[in-house]
């Protein structure tokens, strides 16, 4: 077992090694990448990427559980028997009709390039990895749902990359939750008799006016989007059943808890304003704020100096979002750092990051970030935990 602040040459001989290891899996990585990219799932409905991900982990001689704690598209697989444990997190779940717009693929690969480079090197480092394969990361929180299951126990650190517009210290990740609102009114002819009905999208559309009232007076990091997921069938029928669907953001959960109040408040306005009923489902998990350790990413940022990806890890973060990684950062010490896969000024979710999540931007992050995390894994173990805890 390599000993605690292990000898700096054998640290920088391994992590070497650990790259030499990347680059020989690159033709597999890649095609696991490409083959994510061409068949996006949405979430928690990832069979093909689960089966393809376990098949190249057992293909090199990883054990592997398939459809692990509770969830039939995550999986687990483990390398080493003692010493320090660090997880890799593999996204891979697509978002409707844009595909891969996040770069799940992205994600998925270097997770998988970091987890088979290190496994190989377990044994001789004195480490332990565990490869996570995480779903439904767009708005399931399936990170969330499998540490309740016992996915972290054990575990020393955890860390994944993500794909930008730039190189990032880490993503403004806020708390999160989605509402659903149902509106139940009463159908009529909307010509013949509409006095006789209550209409259900009208409670929808003035719950909606109250929530676009409301976002003038919330504080400036807070966050409420909505769409209406049903409204009505025919314009002569009054709609007897309408919905809509929200996130709420908010700095942290704590914060979030006082604006889904007022979110709430307004979303049932609709309904007493217009003789219809409702009724609201917070969806479970909450995704929380992320908690970046800084050891840990000061680590990553010079190994990925090392594959000439410059990150400053006091660099404020460009891009605002939510994760199911922040849940993990509040029980074992996490990074999220994000790699550019696209010209600066592309979003995430939108079709033209799509489509650099397959090109060769999309192909060098899969292989850098693998690296990067390969050697921040290396570092856990040199130093018996992060930062020697």
């Amino acid at each position: 077992m390599a000993p605690a602040n292990a000898d700096p040459d054998d640290v920088a001989a391994r992590k070497a090694e650990a790259m030499a290891s990347v680059d020989r899996l690159a033709p597999v990585l890649l095609e696991v990448s490409h083959e994510l990219w061409a068949h996006p799932e949405l979430c928690f409905e990832e069979h093909t990427a689960h089966d393809l991900l376990c098949g190249v982990l057992e293909e090199h001689g990883l054990p592997t559980t398939h459809h692990a704690y509770g969830l039939a598209t995550a999986f687990e697989a483990r390398a080493g028997t003692s010493g320090p444990e660090v997880a890799v997190m593999c996204e891979y779940d697509a978002l409707p009709d844009i595909g891969h717009a996040c770069g799940h693929n992205v994600i998925a690969a270097a997770g998988l390039g970091a987890g088979l480079a290190t496994a190989a090197l377990s044994a001789e480092a004195g480490g332990r990895v565990r490869i996570l394969g995480t779903p439904a990361e767009e708005g399931g929180g399936g990170k969330e749902l499998m540490r309740r299951e016992g996915a972290l126990d054990g575990i020393s650190a955890a860390m994944m990359v993500h794909p930008a517009d730039a190189d990032l210290p880490t993503m403004h990740c806020v708390a999160l939750q989605e509402l659903v609102v149902d509106y139940h009114g009463r159908a009529s002819h909307a010509a013949a008799a509409p006095h006789l009905g209550r209409n259900a999208l009208d409670a929808a559309v003035i719950g909606y006016g109250a929530v676009a009232a409301l976002r003038q007076h919330i504080r400036p990091h807070e966050r409420v989007h909505g769409i209406f997921t049903r409204a009505g069938d025919k314009a002569n029928i009054v709609p007897s059943e309408a919905s809509t669907q929200w996130y709420v953001r908010a700095a942290d959960l704590d914060d979030l808890a006082e604006l889904k109040e007022r979110v709430l408040a307004a979303v049932v306005a609709g309904a007493a304003a217009t003789g219809c009923s409702c009724e609201h489902r917070w969806k479970d998990p909450a995704y929380a704020d992320m908690v970046d350790d800084r050891w840990l990413l000061e680590r990553f940022a010079d190994n990925a100096g090392m594959v000439s990806r410059a990150i400053d890890p006091d660099a404020p973060s460009t891009v605002v979002g939510s994760t199911d990684m922040g849940n993990v950062s509040h029980h074992v010490p996490s990074i999220h750092p994000m790699l550019a896969v696209a010209p600066a000024g592309v979003s995430i979710h939108t079709p033209e990051f799509a489509g650099f999540a397959r090109g060769p931007e999309g192909d060098a992050a899969v292989l850098d970030g693998a690296k990067a995390m390969a050697a921040t894994v290396i570092d856990v173990w040199a130093a018996g935990g992060v930062g020697g805890r």
